[in-house]
């Protein structure tokens, strides 16, 4: 037998909506070089593996070209995974060993929600090549200790901009989140992620950035809880809310493959 890999979009009920992962659940941890291949062989943004521990899983996430620290949307597949599959029960809570600490998953009303670190931007000095490679002058620049966060004038310009990812390639950063209020019912902000230098010029949906994301809306909003769109061309739903120094994000998942890798 093979090792069996399982496709999940994640941050969406719809199939081939939201951000696809691959999640492979482990007998025991895996080499590092044979888990950056798989992952450049399925070539989406994010492939988790999980492994035994003694409180839960290990967990670790791969792009096709690096290992990240902490990942919302292969979090979310895992979780969905271990529940349809029947690694846990029901109603038990998904724990997660990682590079950003203890995260946790429960279900709640046909959604999964994930105990994440906040990550509240500060103001910074835009790099130059940040404002050329989006071509238009933020009105607030943050960063988060990842990301840089561009707050934009109007939802049509965020919704249109094609960012210049050579020049994001070269800048020090995970990646760059760019965001505006939002002009559609039902959404309080909008965003879109982009992280070349990890090899994902646009993430479809990022439960990650949402841990600057959330912090950063609320304080402008006045509101804890609050309901994202990401408005990449698959697009997805994130809810959060803040929590002190942690954010709680909900999201879906619809499983769209299973396979065995040989």
């Amino acid at each position: 037998m093979g090792q069996k890999i399982i496709q999940v979009d994640a941050f969406t009920a719809e199939p081939y909506r939201g951000n696809p992962a691959a999640v492979c659940i482990l007998e025991r941890a895996a080499d590092e070089r044979w888990m950056q291949d798989v992952a450049r062989e399925m070539n989406l943004s994010e492939t988790a593996y999980l492994s035994p521990h003694a409180d839960g899983y290990g967990l670790r996430w791969f792009t096709p070209a690096a290992e990240v620290d902490l990942c919302g949307h292969a979090t979310l597949a895992s979780a969905h995974v271990l529940w349809e599959e029947g690694h846990l029960d029901a109603r038990a809570q998904a724990r997660f060993h990682t590079r950003s600490g203890l995260l946790t998953a429960t279900r709640e009303d046909g959604w999964i929600l994930m105990d994440f670190p906040a990550r509240p931007p500060t103001p910074a000095h835009a790099p130059p090549e940040l404002v050329a490679a989006l071509g238009v002058q933020p009105v607030y620049i943050g960063f988060d200790g990842s990301d840089f966060l561009a707050e934009l004038e109007s939802p049509e310009t965020m919704r249109v901009i094609r960012p210049d990812v050579r020049l994001l390639r070269g800048l020090a950063m995970r990646g760059l989140i760019i965001t505006t209020r939002s002009d559609w019912p039902g959404y309080d902000f909008m965003s879109r992620f982009f992280a070349p230098g990890v090899g994902v010029d646009e993430d479809p949906v990022t439960g990650s950035a949402h841990c600057a994301l959330g912090p950063y809306w609320a304080k402008k909003l006045g509101r804890k809880q609050l309901v994202g769109y990401q408005a990449s061309e698959r697009g997805g739903i994130v809810r959060v809310r803040t929590a002190g120094d942690r954010v709680i994000l909900g999201g879906q998942a619809v499983t769209v493959l299973r396979g065995e890798l040989v």
